[in-house]
């Protein structure tokens, strides 16, 4: 998010695209190389408009190393200070040109690794929690400064296997950078992480807050999060809305503190149906080059 909370990106690079219904289908009938279905999903929000690119690209046009990855034109890179996204992209559904560069300087890895599953199945790594964000894009025409969190996610199995849903929100805080992770798995069992990050590196555990429960989207995805009971929570805006999955901008109260956080809600019992698979590609083309 920018300093001034009119700007916000979320950048998602995939090897293995999760939510990929090329991906799904090779799965299917026998195959599913992740390296044959990567992406990278830029999505950008100001006051007035959004864009958004999710192309996916096979083998023959993806290239990594240990310290880059090159997904067709576009390109992650570390350099051991600074991780650098040289974004090459064509926004869906109505094509137009997604240019430029973001770069995150990270104020401390914790290399610190967390399991979402009892079986081990699928891990959650936060990269930098505590980060700035330097944006400078030709297409759209964007600059602007902020603060920003890297992560990752792995998994051995997919996620609509594993999972019934999940909730997730980052904040900024005084002290640091928070984290509240709340999953259900298809048992219906829950479990739920609420980390505190520190800019040195630290990470603290707290009591995870009452949970409470946001209107849900007009896809009728539920959304639910957790705050302070002195510091009710509420949507300031929908970010995202797609029918199995929100991203929203949310106000709450955490450690004490009011503060907006970003958020994500993903059903994904509605991603296995029929008729969200159906629609994917719209949204997320597949390229030749």
């Amino acid at each position: 998010m920018s300093a001034d909370g009119r700007h916000g990106v979320s950048i998602i690079a995939f090897i293995g695209s999760v939510f990929s219904p090329y991906y799904a289908f090779a799965r299917r009938n026998g195959g599913g190389d992740p390296l044959n279905h990567c992406a990278l999903n830029v999505a950008f929000y100001n006051d007035s408009r959004k864009s958004w690119a999710m192309t996916e690209r096979g083998r023959a046009h993806v290239h990594a190393t240990a310290s880059s990855f090159a997904i067709g034109p576009s390109m992650v890179a570390w350099d051991g200070d600074v991780l650098t996204i040289e974004i090459n992209e064509t926004t869906a559904p109505i094509p137009s040109s997604l240019r430029g560069v973001v770069r995150v300087y990270p104020k401390a890895l914790p290399r610190r690794t967390f399991d979402l599953d009892a079986a081990g199945f699928h891990s959650w790594q936060p990269i930098a929690p505590c980060a700035h964000v330097e944006v400078l894009m030709s297409q759209p025409s964007l600059r602007w400064r902020g603060a920003g969190y890297v992560d990752s996610n792995r998994g051995r199995a997919p996620l609509e296997a594993g999972f019934e849903s999940w909730h997730w929100s980052r904040a900024d805080l005084r002290e640091g950078t928070a984290v509240l992770y709340d999953v259900t798995d298809r048992s219906r069992s829950q479990a739920s992480l609420a980390l505190l990050f520190t800019p040195s590196g630290k990470i603290e555990e707290f009591t995870p807050p009452p949970k409470v429960e946001l209107p849900s989207t007009r896809w009728k995805i539920a959304r639910q999060t957790r705050s302070d009971g002195a510091q009710p929570a509420r949507v300031v805006k929908t970010l995202e809305s797609a029918p199995f999955y929100a991203r929203s901008l949310v106000k709450t109260g955490l450690l004490g503190q009011q503060a907006f956080a970003m958020h994500e809600s993903l059903s994904l019992g509605r991603f296995r149906s029929g008729w969200v698979q159906a629609m994917l590609p719209f949204r997320m083309p597949r390229a030749l080059r």
